[in-house]
């Protein structure tokens, strides 16, 4: 099972984690009180879209028992949709052309939502509005799941706050986003709102020792890779993370390595760093060698800068991700201080913004060294 996709599961005690937020989902179906327009907020991977769409098939089971069945004639026709749709949309982003990739748009009574492009466009607005004051096809009810809600286009937002404002009775809502306050204040206030947080250690780390053959302390490892994530640790590669990884940890030796007191070249302050061009050079080259995969390797450096800063401010702690390379973490904190970090994240920030865009981020990371050792030496 991958991200948030554990809609085929046979019953609500299957999600693993918030169980609060799932109390709250069983209450309203016990009082028949299901909100028109629902908000579910959280962490990426811990459950949000499994459980709208276990919530759409239980509003529909024949059963009606406050749970899905998943063997009746309702949930086995909603599976049947839920598959279509999975099909449908991984069909239409291989389309490159914009206006056959929106052509010919199918809603079912249960229908997830999701951004074919970077966008949730218009057009899959519009087929919503179109459906949403119509009786259902084939269930007693229809839910729109609307995943990753904050990408919803900004033309089409006034649509669905219209929907929000005038719903429609035989039709649910339920926005599925990773922070409600992406989304416009107007569309919040109309929405109940289901809170989701990361996921207890604990349980992930039942997973790992369940599903890998990772030792503790990978798992341990493994377990502060996944952040709180139930998708994480279940598709949790320790390898390809730390292979990912590796020009993270020489681009940070070569920046801030040091010479030893017996070996300060003439001219140079005894403690002052000695960077390590080569090396830079290899790192910024093995970093953004894959333009799909930047965003991960992204994620992993600013994990790394986190770790730095935790190190530098409570070194006596242990809230840091990447436990196996602890001490080197503590010598380069120490060697770059707040300022050399700070510079770094700035970097990183920069790399961010310009991922979507055709530029040479190798030459800006090494920029980025260039930045942090003249300010060091002016320092």
């Amino acid at each position: 099972m991958t991200t948030d996709s554990l809609e085929s599961a046979m019953s609500f005690d299957s999600i693993l984690g918030n169980r609060k937020a799932l109390a709250g989902v069983r209450d309203m179906l016990a009082a028949g009180r299901v909100s028109g327009a629902l908000l579910f907020a959280g962490p990426d991977g811990v459950g949000k879209k499994s459980l709208a769409l276990m919530l759409a098939k239980a509003m529909n089971c024949e059963r009606q028992d406050g749970d899905f069945c998943g063997k009746c004639a309702h949930c086995l026709r909603a599976e049947e949709m839920l598959s279509a749709t999975r099909e449908d949309i991984e069909r239409r982003r291989l389309i490159k052309d914009a206006q056959r990739r929106v052509e010919g748009l199918v809603y079912f009574d249960i229908q997830p939502i999701e951004p074919i492009t970077r966008h949730i466009l218009i057009e899959q607005v519009r087929q919503m509005r179109n459906l949403a004051y119509t009786h259902p096809f084939q269930l007693r009810r229809r839910v729109f799941v609307i995943d990753q809600a904050q990408t919803i286009h900004w033309q089409a937002v006034d649509l669905l706050l219209k929907m929000l404002e005038e719903p429609p009775e035989t039709t649910t809502f339920i926005l599925v986003c990773p922070n409600a306050y992406e989304l416009r204040s107007t569309i919040r206030s109309r929405c109940r709102r289901v809170q989701f947080l990361p996921v207890e250690d604990s349980i992930l780390a039942e997973i790992l020792e369940r599903e890998s053959q990772l030792t503790p302390a990978q798992r341990a490892l493994g377990v502060r890779i996944a952040g709180g994530s139930l998708a994480a640790a279940k598709t949790l590669d320790l390898a390809a993370f730390q292979r990912r990884r590796r020009p993270w940890l020489d681009f940070l030796d070569a920046l801030a390595g040091s010479t030893a007191p017996g070996d300060v070249p003439a001219g140079r302050k005894p403690g002052s760093r000695a960077c390590n061009w080569p090396l830079i050079f290899d790192s910024t080259k093995a970093l953004t060698e894959s333009r799909e995969d930047f965003v991960e390797v992204l994620r992993i450096g600013y994990a790394l800068l986190r770790d730095l800063l935790q190190m530098l401010n409570s070194p006596a702690e242990t809230v840091i991700t990447n436990l196996d390379v602890q001490s080197q973490l503590k010598a380069w904190a120490s060697a770059l201080g707040l300022p050399g970090i700070e510079r770094i994240k700035s970097g990183l920030d920069q790399a961010y913004r310009l991922q979507t865009r055709n530029v040479n981020q190798q030459l800006g990371l090494e920029a980025l060294a260039i930045d942090v050792v003249s300010h060091d030496a002016r320092g």
